[in-house]
């Protein structure tokens, strides 16, 4: 599957937040978890996959199965609030 740049922008920024489960990745990219960890690993620095690596690992809001139920969103409110260019 070919991606533009700005979906794996957006894939790798979704994957580096805490609370956006990789089951969103999957059904907004088509990637699944390893997809995704095969992106990660493609596109960052090694150093930098391995923090990533270290960071999701068994972390329960990553997987919608586990995370706890009051999480029932991807991203703070404000998060996008900016506007590009300013």
């Amino acid at each position: 599957m070919a991606l533009f740049a700005e979906d794996t922008s957006r894939i790798i920024e979704m994957a580096w937040e805490d609370r956006t489960p990789f089951e969103a990745i999957e059904h907004n990219y088509g990637l699944d978890e390893k997809g995704v960890v095969n992106l990660m690993r493609r596109e960052l620095k090694p150093s930098s996959f391995r923090l990533w690596r270290k960071r999701v690992a068994g972390r329960s809001s990553k997987h919608l199965k586990i995370r706890n139920p009051e999480i029932s969103r991807g991203y703070c409110p404000t998060q996008y609030s900016r506007v590009k260019g300013k």
